[in-house]
């Protein structure tokens, strides 16, 4: 996930429990980029290194799940803006990172939900989010990542035209949206690059 797409000095990929760009709906039809950690910190959350097993809510159970029921229920959704993200391909029998990117080299963004966490130490107020995924089995892009046996599962691009409706979903209206991306506008390709993660929160 790329953070030059936004005004925040990002790093070029955001690794769980760092900072990356969300945009949230605005006041009128203004659209507000914020920046907040990647890897949703519920309220009930003793401290951020939650955000370490929180980056993805799988759009089946996240109305159930304690982490992320409350974002959900209060439609805190946003988008999260990127020009491409990374999977492991197990083709070869060992993990191979592969970039998922547009056709057209364009920026785009995926349905995510957001959250507010306060800092009891410090009293900072501290936003999150969480990227939603659906299942991705049999898509002729992202059928091929994970490793063997397990199921494959898949970020949810939304479309520009339906950047608003995203934002200002009811909870019923969410699941319209929460759809595969279109094969016709994406690819991927191997990206065997070392890039260092850096030390989480």
């Amino acid at each position: 996930m790329s953070g030059r797409v936004a005004d925040f000095a990002h790093p070029a990929e955001a690794f769980p429990g760092y900072p990356a760009s969300i945009v949230v709906g605005g006041e009128g039809n203004e659209l507000e980029i914020r920046s907040a950690v990647f890897g949703l910190i519920p309220s009930w959350a003793k401290d951020r290194t939650f955000a370490r097993r929180t980056y993805n809510a799988r759009s089946e159970t996240v109305a159930e799940k304690p982490s992320y029921r409350g974002a959900w229920r209060a439609r805190r959704f946003c988008l999260v803006p990127m020009e491409r993200f990374y999977e492991p391909c197990w083709e070869t029998g060992r993990a191979v990172r592969w970039s998922i990117h547009r056709r057209d080299a364009e920026a785009f963004a995926v349905a995510a939900i957001w959250e507010n966490w306060t800092d009891r130490e410090t009293g900072e107020i501290v936003t999150s989010f969480s990227m939603l995924t659906i299942n991705g089995d049999g898509h002729e892009v992202m059928g091929r990542f994970h490793r063997p046996g397990d199921e494959r599962r898949s970020l949810i691009v939304v479309d520009q035209a339906d950047w608003w409706r995203w934002l200002r979903a009811t909870t019923a209206e969410a699941s319209t949206i929460l759809l595969p991306m279109n094969v016709a506008h994406f690819t991927a390709e191997s990206a065997p690059v070392n890039v260092q993660q850096p030390a989480l929160i």
